[in-house]
């Protein structure tokens, strides 16, 4: 009889497995293994084509992450910023966040193409995006970490969402601590995402005001450090030129690494959202210098408020979709 009793608990700790790694949200479990019945070369196939896209242009690592940290400040981890407007449906890429700086979206129908090819009606497009974020920091030199899966794709998006949610590089410290509160993530996470900065561009139009204008009162912002300010002045002029790109992290600005950290220590931080960190808060700014002497903490950290963010509010079981194409929603026939 105890033999019998002991069989049948071991049977039920092996069913709870997947349980023990995974992340409980409102609508059910996302968990790392979700795919490995019905798609198992899912992880594989996003891989391959994010590598390719990565060698063939570095910044796409710092498009596809920043996309997914776009998609679930708005309305959870739900692909809804792949939707194109069509219908009652006014795409998020239009937003103020989104427009003309959004991109990677090719790389990802790339993917789902792939994948409807492989596993037909399957992988989620928001499972893609996370997956992709995910791959996109490892091709860089960043962390690795173990994406719970199981996200389902909505069937609406939300243009005020976007413009209200995401924060702005121009939001104060205690604006970008509250939209990220507001999502469950607190300001260990805050700095530790931030941190992803470390790769990509910004637009000359996200950071000017601190070159000329950041007080109000004609003063150039002299938490900048002179004269990296200046150096930016001259391809960032008054007018004009909005659409140029620089580097966020000027150090190595293909490769995840601390320097950003480093880099708001010497006043050297591009966007008024980066320096707020170490200028106006004492918390953050312990953050940052612990980051800033240990990139093995900060991957760390990192690699965990990934996984939290990649939490927010997702749609499971019979919630939602499997969209067949990630910019439009199904017909009534793929649902």
């Amino acid at each position: 009889m105890a033999k019998s009793m002991n069989f049948v608990m071991a049977l039920t700790l092996l069913a709870l497995a997947p349980l023990c790694f995974s992340a409980k949200t409102s609508g059910g479990y996302l968990y790392p293994q979700f795919y490995q019945r019905s798609c198992p070369k899912a992880q594989e196939i996003v891989k391959s084509v994010v590598a390719k896209a990565v060698a063939k242009e570095a910044r796409m690592a710092a498009s596809l992450l920043r996309l997914h940290f776009h998609d679930c400040f708005v309305k959870g981890c739900d692909a809804s910023i792949l939707l194109d407007s069509s219908g009652t449906i006014i795409s998020e890429k239009r937003s103020v966040p989104n427009r003309n700086s959004a991109r990677g979206f090719e790389v990802l129908d790339e993917i789902k193409s792939a994948l409807e090819k492989e596993c037909p009606h399957t992988v989620s497009c928001a499972d893609i995006m996370a997956l992709a974020a995910r791959d996109s920091t490892v091709f860089t030199g960043g962390p690795s970490w173990e994406v719970p899966l199981g996200r389902r794709d909505s069937r609406g998006a939300s243009l005020s969402g976007s413009n209200n949610n995401i924060p702005a590089p121009n939001n104060t410290f205690q604006t970008i601590l509250t939209k990220f509160k507001l999502k469950g993530l607190d300001i260990v996470d805050l700095v530790a995402l931030s941190g992803s900065h470390t790769i990509g561009n910004s637009r000359c139009t996200s950071f000017r005001q601190r070159l000329y204008n950041n007080s109000g009162n004609g003063q150039p912002d002299y938490a900048l450090e002179q004269s990296y300010a200046a150096q930016l002045r001259t391809r960032c002029p008054r007018s004009g030129g909005d659409q140029n790109l620089f580097f966020l992290d000027f150090i190595t600005p293909t490769k995840f690494d601390n320097n950003y950290f480093k880099n708001l220590l010497a006043s050297k931080g591009l966007l008024n959202s980066d320096q707020v960190l170490v200028t106006k808060n004492e918390a953050s700014m312990d953050l940052v210098k612990k980051y800033a002497e240990n990139n093995e903490l900060f991957f760390e950290q990192f690699a965990k408020s990934m996984i939290k963010m990649g939490n927010i509010s997702p749609l499971t079981g019979l919630k939602g979709e499997i969209r067949k194409n990630c910019r439009k929603i199904n017909t009534r026939d793929h649902i």
